[in-house]
């Protein structure tokens, strides 16, 4: 096979020439585009800001947009490659379009992923950094496309769930969070008594520099809860910044803690009283004079 050398040279000077500017251009537009990206969050990503719940939602859409055009200039891109490589690039449009609709209907699985992705995203369901419960997994949003949502769990464990199964969606960090405690007293205390230290620790964790900015209302004790088998509980709860009632909820307990030692209230630990009843009476052994022992009338059974 022979090669014309004045050939290869010349569609390397022209084509090759611009499938070179084609892929350096699409690299460099993809570099463009996250630069801008990257810097328009910076400048306007900030909870003090635009709050958090906006905050989130930008990044959120920032990911999504900046996948989404990457996607689009690299099609783009492999288009005009395939041209210059000298492949109609017109009927393989069009045959994609035939092979695009068959594959849509035996892939209906995929299609309802992105259908459901779109709503989620279009009525800010949940955001990249938001912590939410889906499908029976908990964790922190780490991100979200058209397709799936992946989850990050207490123990680092990644959660891949699919738009289309998801059904229920609980975020436990929109707009604000809760703090919900239920704090167990000794039942010789007294309640009231109780309600007031639970309030003292709650007005010392406001006026605290660190935990002060991450509590938005006072205190709210809701009262007695439940009588348990070994102590009565106070439920309490606070409302936190997104996020943050954990931190609270583990910094309030602590305090509790002391508070409790310092002024003698008594946290319980679970025990039972037992009590052992009497035989009844005509149950007992009588003593017969001969020294022996018999059976009361009525029993099973007699010795002698």
């Amino acid at each position: 096979m022979n090669i014309d050398i004045d050939t290869v040279v010349n569609w390397l000077i022209t084509n090759g020439s611009r499938i070179a500017v084609i892929i350096i251009g699409s690299l460099l537009a993809i570099w463009i585009i996250r630069i801008i990206i990257s810097r328009s969050k910076r400048k306007l990503v900030h909870p003090d800001k635009i709050g958090v719940e906006r905050a989130k939602r930008t990044e959120t859409l920032a990911r999504i947009v900046e996948a989404t055009l990457r996607v689009v200039i690299l099609t783009g891109a492999f288009l005009m490659v395939l041209k210059q490589v000298g492949i109609e690039i017109g009927p393989l449009l069009a045959g994609a379009g035939v092979v695009g609709l068959a594959i849509g209907f035996g892939a209906q699985s995929l299609v309802k992923d992105v259908i459901g992705g779109f709503f989620i995203l279009f009525e800010n369901h949940m955001n990249v950094g938001d912590v939410v419960k889906i499908s029976g997994v908990a964790g922190l949003v780490e991100s979200i496309n058209l397709r799936v949502t992946v989850l990050r769990d207490l123990e680092g464990k990644v959660h891949i769930v699919p738009n289309g199964e998801i059904g229920v969606v609980t975020n436990m960090t929109k707009e604000y969070s809760r703090a919900v405690l239920e704090i167990g007293v000794a039942y010789k205390e007294n309640v009231d008594r109780v309600i007031e230290v639970l309030e003292e620790v709650g007005e010392g964790m406001q006026k605290d520099e660190a935990f002060g900015k991450l509590i938005l209302e006072p205190l709210e004790v809701l009262g007695l809860d439940s009588f348990g088998d070994s102590s009565v509980n106070i439920k309490v709860r606070m409302k936190t910044r997104p996020i943050e009632q954990w931190n609270v909820a583990r910094e309030f307990r602590k305090r509790v803690k002391t508070a409790f030692d310092e002024k003698g209230i008594e946290i319980p630990f679970p025990h039972r009283t037992i009590y052992i009843g009497e035989a009844p009476s005509e149950a007992r052994l009588k003593v017969d004079t001969q020294g022996g022992s018999k059976a009361a009338p009525g029993t099973a059974g007699e010795e002698g």
